[in-house]
């Protein structure tokens, strides 16, 4: 079976997510993993003496020899695509293939195999969102005294600084971080319960013999060094399933956050922040001038894709009926590689982002030196009260100021307000006027925010860097 681009193939074939991801969800990968449990569960009922060590051994060696075309010739006829490749690799082993899957029910392999293809993409995730949140770190600490404007109810508000701006998206990333490594430490397989989780098969297989069907499974599960569930019916609780596409929709929630702002501050009526724009890239086929944001446009809309699979998952847990039902396996040959792929996707695009992202001062000055001295009326009017004047009626008269002043901005005059404050009676009876333009100088009224957004560089690195 062959694929080329003369029919339809998933984006994630080819144009989203990396190699080693797309690599780690193949069907050739399943099926080594396949073989490899067949062989620890081989080896395990060796030492229990029910199978030879020619047959182990036989089964040993072929266990990397994947057969894709037969397995699928095979499967064309019997419609089982597990039963298929077990067929195949019997072919390959003429002394041990006759014990292949000897007491096992499909999801035995299926499910550990899942089990640890969950386990190995988060931890390549877990590698993605380190590189991620490091490279934030250090845009936070070179960015930590940057003013800025800050907006609410994208309303121009008070000054903040870009390092604090950043490190607000990367608080939440390293919650998702944390989220992904318990989500990881957490993945069990099903071990070797057979066909309803009772181990009868096992238990019938190993009487007589000096193991049991709990040592059987401890075995098998050490040799791949993956815990099992200790109660499971013919499946692993799917439950599992919905947990890590949920902290993986988590993590895309925070990178659609940041892709959003960013999306706006690189609007041109803004333009103080912009994603890298190579010297060659077209932002579009009609607008030759148009440097549209891609990328952050990109990472929105697969972290949109991301946040629906867990409903998926959520159906498949809730409607796992008693034992078993098949009504999951379709959509989880979708939504699992395609949740991993998309936050694969996500994380290095982030990354690049964050390494490239392009800082206009100029756009940063004119934002803050039309809109910040309304922000710093506030420290006007409290200075005033601390100075014995009335809040209420000193608030009055700088609103009255800050609305004129608004209407002269919206008629592409420069803002007024400082001189309207700084002229007025009833505020220079508490404060001078030389004292007035001081206060509404924005650049200073930021608190502390610097030293906490080091602050927050400083624990990303602690965690990252135990």
């Amino acid at each position: 079976m062959t694929f080329s681009h003369d029919v339809f193939l998933s984006p994630f074939s080819w144009r989203y997510g990396s190699p080693e991801m797309r690599q780690l969800w193949s069907e050739a990968r399943k099926r080594q993993l396949w073989r490899r449990i067949w062989v620890a569960l081989a080896e395990a009922q060796q030492a229990a003496g029910l199978v030879t060590v020619q047959q182990t051994a036989d089964l040993r060696a072929r266990q990397d020899d994947i057969n894709l075309e037969r397995s699928l010739q095979i499967e064309a006829e019997i419609h089982h695509d597990l039963m298929a490749e077990i067929r195949c690799y019997a072919e390959q082993c003429p002394i041990g293939g006759g014990i292949i899957h000897l007491g096992a029910t499909s999801a035995d392999i299926e499910d550990n195999a899942d089990a640890l293809r969950l386990r190995d993409g988060l931890n390549l995730l877990l590698d993605r969102l380190r590189a991620l949140l490091l490279a934030l770190a250090d845009r936070i600490e070179s960015e930590a005294d940057h003013v800025c404007m800050a907006f609410t109810h994208l309303q121009p508000a008070e000054p903040t600084t870009i390092g604090y701006r950043l490190a607000g998206y990367a608080q939440d990333l390293l919650a998702d971080y944390e989220n992904l490594r318990r989500a990881r430490g957490q993945i069990r397989g099903k071990g070797l319960k057979g066909a309803v989780g009772t181990r009868a098969s096992y238990a019938h297989l190993l009487a007589g013999t000096a193991m049991t069907p709990a040592e059987l499974e401890s075995r098998v599960m050490a040799a791949l060094d993956l815990p099992a569930f200790p109660i499971a019916t013919q499946t692993y609780p799917r439950r599992q399933d919905w947990e890590v596409l949920n902290a993986l929709a988590g993590s895309a929630m925070t990178i659609y956050r940041f892709a959003f702002d960013l999306r706006l501050l690189q609007s041109p009526p803004l333009g103080e922040w912009a994603e890298p724009f190579g010297a060659a890239q077209v932002g579009s086929s009609a607008m030759p001038f148009k440097r549209n944001p891609i990328h952050a446009e990109n990472l929105d809309s697969l972290a949109r894709f991301l946040a629906a699979l867990p409903r998926a998952a959520w159906d498949n847990a809730a409607h796992s009926l008693l034992e078993r039902t098949l009504d999951d396996s379709a959509n989880r040959r979708l939504i699992l590689p395609e949740a991993f792929l998309a936050a694969d996707e996500l994380f290095l695009r982030a990354q690049r982002i964050v390494a490239g992202l392009r800082i206009d001062e100029t756009a940063v000055r004119r934002t803050l030196d039309t809109y910040g001295v309304f922000a710093a009326t506030e420290r006007l009017l409290m200075e005033t009260v601390r100075r014995g004047g009335s809040r209420q009626e000193l608030h009055e008269v700088i609103r009255q100021h800050s609305l004129a002043a608004w209407e002269e901005i919206r008629q592409g005059k420069p803002n007024p307000l400082a001189g309207r404050l700084s002229a007025d009676e009833s505020l220079a009876r508490f404060v001078p006027a030389e004292e007035t333009r001081a206060l509404l100088h924005a650049e200073d009224y930021i608190g502390d925010a610097p030293a906490r957004a080091r602050s927050l560089a400083g624990q990303i690195r602690a965690a990252l860097n135990p």
